[in-house]
């Protein structure tokens, strides 16, 4: 049976694994990353499985993102200590553990998940993780956003939209970064950031992903 010390010497490894490929680039996100104890978000069948850098079932047909994936998202958002963020698709908490991280005791993360199960066995770990008071989970369809505590500053959707959903941009801080990956109809997923401008929105693409498909009123 792996004691604490254990897990610490594998997140180590993946983290050092995370930087060499250099998707880790950032003091504040290796640090976020070094910390967040993933093995804890996973299904005790999969645990011994927690920091190889794949995707794992969490039931539900859901999935917890690869740790290179996470890295990404959390680099690409450019976050800063305060910010107000929401999470769209926040399976078992992990994703949001490390975005709380990363923006600190004084900035807030808001996740939005479908499937009550999850949403329970999410905000069940965070609060023994330590992060009640920085990250609120709420259940129901996150492809509308979460409009009561708009505009955000970041958001990040960790599933794949049919499109960029127009209530959850709409939702985002002039001058914020959303990052959503969208289904382009021929079996491949694109990253795309976006970027308020004002009225207008700045779309670039950050490559290629996985993800399991958005539910909802804006999603499959």
């Amino acid at each position: 049976m792996f004691d604490e010390k254990d897990w610490e010497t594998k997140r180590s490894a993946l983290v050092r694994h995370l930087v060499r490929e250099g998707y880790l680039r950032t003091k504040e996100v290796i640090e976020a990353m070094s910390k967040v104890r993933r093995h804890r978000f996973v299904p005790l069948f999969q645990r011994m499985a927690a920091y190889e850098d794949h995707p794992l079932s969490i039931g539900h047909d859901q999935t917890i993102s690869a740790p290179h994936m996470v890295s990404i998202m959390a680099e690409r958002l450019e976050l800063k200590k305060g910010q107000r963020v929401l999470e769209v698709g926040g399976g078992s908490g992990y994703h949001a553990a490390v975005i709380a991280e990363v923006i600190g005791r004084t900035g807030h993360v808001y996740t939005l998940e479908i499937i009550p199960q999850l949403g329970e066995m999410a905000r069940k770990t965070l609060e023994e993780e330590g992060y009640a008071e920085r990250v609120t989970v709420i259940v129901g369809d996150g492809s509308v956003g979460l409009e009561e505590h708009a505009p955000f500053d970041r958001i990040f959707v960790a599933c794949a939209a049919p499109d960029i959903p127009p209530p959850i941009v709409a939702q985002l801080k002039d001058g914020g970064i959303m990052l959503v990956p969208v289904d382009t109809g021929s079996g491949y997923q694109e990253l795309l950031s976006v970027t308020r401008c004002g009225r207008e929105l700045k779309v670039s693409s950050e490559g290629g992903c996985v993800f399991v498909p958005l539910r909802g009123k804006f999603g499959f």
